[in-house]
């Protein structure tokens, strides 16, 4: 479970909410999803997340209730799950807190190419009998559905974590099923995200059926309040290959650590402030008991063993993290091969083609596999490009792509996960046309054509008008 504390549940227990209104879909109506909204022209540009190798996920949680906003180091992180919403037994949403702070993490995560997503339930003093029913009854799932499409519309959102803790095997466990169905084509029709917090294992775990891994984008796996000592190396190692050997597929297999103690509830920067050296071990004595962690060695190898073996790390929850050398954000990045964001040269802005119409990405949609193509210039972040000094071209977080690394005439351009390869190197040349090394093709307007949607390709050079591109000055 994401863990009590005594701010926890003063925060559960809360008597006043933020003043908002969700509009919601009346119950058993049927869900009606709006694309989110493209982004405004005064948008700043966003850069690229934390370089990590292979699309690996850096993932923190960040309470409504506790942490600074401008303290996080969006650099070293790709995701972060606002914590938390809850829902109400008929499917809509109760309303959010601290939404200023909210709007301030989705602001600050996108100038620095790192998605934000809601996350909805958490351990709410272990009643979950709000997902108990709405789950159990296809209106409430309905309204549920349509509850989430219009909070990530309204704020902006790049997806939704849910977490339900937990869903019991059988009955709740198939409505568990119906629900992240239901969820999973809005949230991947609108190119959003769809995740979920799961127990370590056992138990309840039976609940989170196997068909639900071809339903998310991954899984946060929470291996922590277990374990002796707290969350220790095996035990975490366990609890990620338990689920794996459910089925759920590596890439989707996200291991999380605690930034807190057990048995008692101390967050990481308080037992560092107590020695600088306890960062580097993984239990103490304080407040007359022995409190286990996971110091800066555990967390590098842990998440040495998820980039070999998983797709990423999440953890809970980046306010409890120090800055600077005893920093876990950072030992995680440094352990993952983290590079920083690649030099950008400076160059960001729009790149025009022929008659004058603008490299764009679809739908302003940032999902892998959105097509790029031309479409008349408008100023959104989907035309805003960083030209990188790596010879990568860069928009909403992402590179420009040939489709699987294809070489062929004809092969598609695409938005994709930065990966370091060749399909995404791009070389400017000096007749103004883009060269990719790897196919030795340019890129290219399909037709030629300069209409609106016209998809970009690679293709023999030729430097034509439709192979011609203005970059950012």
């Amino acid at each position: 479970m994401h863990p009590s504390s005594s701010s926890w549940i003063k925060v559960r227990s809360r008597v006043a909410v933020a003043a908002l209104a969700l509009a919601t879909v009346a119950a058993g109506a049927t869900a009606l999803l709006a694309p989110a909204p493209p982004a405004s022209a005064e948008a700043t540009a966003q850069t690229a997340a934390a370089a990590l190798p292979n699309g690996f996920r850096s993932v923190g949680y960040m309470p409504s209730w506790s942490g600074d906003v401008n303290a996080i180091q969006f650099s070293k992180l790709t995701h972060i799950n606002y914590a938390f919403a809850l829902p109400n037994s008929n499917g809509t949403l109760q309303g959010i807190e601290n939404t200023s702070k909210l709007s301030s993490l989705v602001s600050q995560g996108h100038n620095n190419g790192v998605k934000v997503s809601l996350a909805i339930g958490g351990w709410n003093d272990g009643n979950d009998s709000a997902f108990e029913a709405l789950a159990g009854n296809s209106s409430s799932r309905t309204t549920f559905v349509n509850s989430v499409m219009s909070v990530v519309n309204q704020y902006n959102l790049d997806g939704i974590d849910i977490d339900w803790e937990y869903p019991d095997p059988g009955t709740s466990g198939n409505n568990y099923t119906a629900l992240m169905q239901q969820l999973s084509n809005a949230l991947h029709g609108s190119g959003k995200l769809l995740t979920a917090a799961v127990v370590s294992e056992g138990g309840t775990a039976d609940g989170v059926q196997p068909a639900v891994f071809g339903y998310v984008d991954w899984l946060n796996i929470m291996a922590y309040d277990g374990g002796s000592p707290h969350a220790n190396y095996d035990w975490s190692i366990a609890a990620a290959n338990f689920w794996k050997n459910r089925g759920l597929p590596k890439a989707k297999t996200v291991l999380g650590v605690p930034f807190y103690s057990r048995p008692g509830y101390l967050t990481y920067s308080q037992i560092v402030a107590l020695n600088p050296n306890n960062a580097n071990v993984d239990c103490v004595n304080a407040n007359g008991a022995q409190q286990c962690y996971n110091g800066i060695p555990t967390i590098k190898r842990k998440t040495q063993w998820a980039v070999a073996n998983a797709g990423g790390i999440m953890n809970w929850e980046l306010s409890q993290d120090t800055t600077g050398s005893t920093s876990l954000v950072s030992a995680i990045f440094d352990a993952a091969g983290g590079t920083g964001t690649p030099p950008t040269g400076g160059k960001t802005g729009p790149i025009k083609g022929i008659a004058g119409k603008c490299v764009d990405v679809a739908g302003a949609n940032s999902a892998n596999g959105t097509a790029v193509q031309l479409w008349t210039c408008n100023a959104t972040s989907a035309q805003t490009w960083t030209v990188g000094s790596d010879n990568t071209i860069r928009a909403l977080g992402k590179c420009m792509d040939i489709t699987a690394a294809g070489t062929a005439n004809g092969t598609k351009v695409q938005l994709y996960d930065c990966n370091g390869t060749g399909a995404q190197t791009w070389q400017a040349q000096s007749n103004g046309t883009l060269r990719n090394p790897a196919s030795g093709r340019c890129l290219d307007a399909t037709g030629p054509s300069s209409a609106d949607g016209t998809r970009l390709q690679i293709w023999d050079c030729f430097g034509s008008g439709n192979q011609l591109w203005t970059l950012p000055a």
